[in-house]
């Protein structure tokens, strides 16, 4: 590997470091500003025009926070979990490819960090890392309510991986390929999210568990935890928290954007491939509405009910569409997979309703 290579992954990892720290950062403004939208408040509007220095006065604050480490605690441990959580959200972003391969002085550049021929696979081995940090920082808390909230993201985490592994699948089989820029490639003539409708819809679902976002924050169920795994942290260490679970928003909304919507693909990317970043930037911020539209609507649901979900509802009906897909593709009757999917789609409600009904009348 030559120097000059090497120094192109260099820029390359910083850039793409710089822009998920930022866009962890105005993320949470954008957050912040579309519930108040759904909910009918203001939101931040104090700090800057129109409140757009508002994170950064919350990094000041959190910065000059004082901070408190429990007596009782497990200290090494205490301080490590939050930097093993915050480390594999960016991480997990190294084979997304953002862009087409353009010219830079002379030089042909691709824009993407690492286009390894198994990239899939290294996707769902960093996302499996993050909740160790969550499970370290629960037990090393010495606290019950940390460590009930600990124990829970890793149930969670179980549940939910397998409908998400497998969702892979079906895009694995639908592009032949684990390599993220085949995938996109692929996509060409029609993206997964219309060939597959479903296994997009329970891989959102599945990466929302994932991500302990609401209404699957149990780890972190203020009415019953106190806040969860990270009631004992504060400061910089709590910021590292939110770090993470921000930065992996922006970071699982580009996994997304690559395996079910094209990823950098769009109009006009042959001839101008530099276009693939905001092709890129404008799919993440579409997936990231969702993820806060969903958290504005949908109420905290009973910890039973959500891994009856995981494991009675969304294992099987991942489970049947890599049937669906892989009897599409073997009988070459590609239009046999939306329908067939949507179907099964329509029985896995039937299903979810069947059981909230049998619960209700139990009462």
């Amino acid at each position: 590997m030559d120097s000059a290579l090497i120094w192109e992954m260099v820029i390359k990892s910083l850039v793409l470091i710089l822009a998920l720290l930022t866009g962890f950062a105005y993320l949470t403004y954008y957050e912040r500003r579309g519930l108040a939208r759904i909910q009918s408040r203001v939101g931040p509007n104090r700090a800057g025009p129109a409140g757009l220095l508002q994170p950064i006065a919350d990094a000041v604050k959190l910065i000059f926070k004082e901070e408190f480490t429990p007596g009782q605690a497990y200290k090494v441990i205490f301080i490590l979990a939050p930097i093993i959580t915050v480390i594999p959200a960016i991480l997990i972003t190294a084979t997304v490819p953002w862009g087409g391969t353009v010219t830079i002085g002379g030089r042909e550049v691709m824009l993407g960090i690492a286009d390894i021929n198994i990239g899939v696979l290294y996707i769902m081995s960093v996302a499996s890392i993050a909740v160790y940090g969550v499970v370290l920082a629960g037990w090393a808390s010495n606290n019950k309510y940390a460590m009930m909230g600990g124990l829970r993201s890793t149930a969670q985490m179980i549940s939910y991986e397998l409908a998400l592994g497998l969702s892979f699948v079906g895009v694995i089989l639908l592009a032949n390929s684990m390599r993220m820029t085949e995938i996109v490639e692929a996509q060409r003539g029609l993206w997964f999210a219309f060939l597959q409708p479903v296994g997009a819809v329970v891989f959102f679902f599945a990466t929302l568990a994932e991500l302990n976002r609401g209404p699957f924050d149990m780890p972190e169920a203020e009415q019953e935890l106190s806040a969860g795994y990270n009631v004992e942290y504060s400061g910089m260490k709590f910021a590292l928290f939110f770090m993470a679970e921000y930065t992996k928003m922006v970071s699982i909304s580009a996994i997304i954007a690559t395996l079910f919507w094209g990823g950098y693909r769009g109009p006009f990317i042959d001839t101008m491939p530099g276009l693939g970043p905001l092709y890129m930037f404008i799919k993440i911020f579409f997936i990231l509405f969702m993820m806060i539209w969903v958290r504005a609507s949908w109420p905290r649901i009973r910890y039973d009910r959500l891994m009856d979900l995981g494991w009675k509802i969304l294992l099987p009906l991942s489970l049947s569409l890599v049937f669906i897909n892989a009897t599409g593709i073997l009988l070459n009757q590609m239009w046999l997979i939306p329908l067939l999917s949507i179907g099964a789609g329509f029985l896995a409600i039937q299903a979810i309703n069947l059981s909230l009904r049998r619960k209700e009348n139990a009462r």
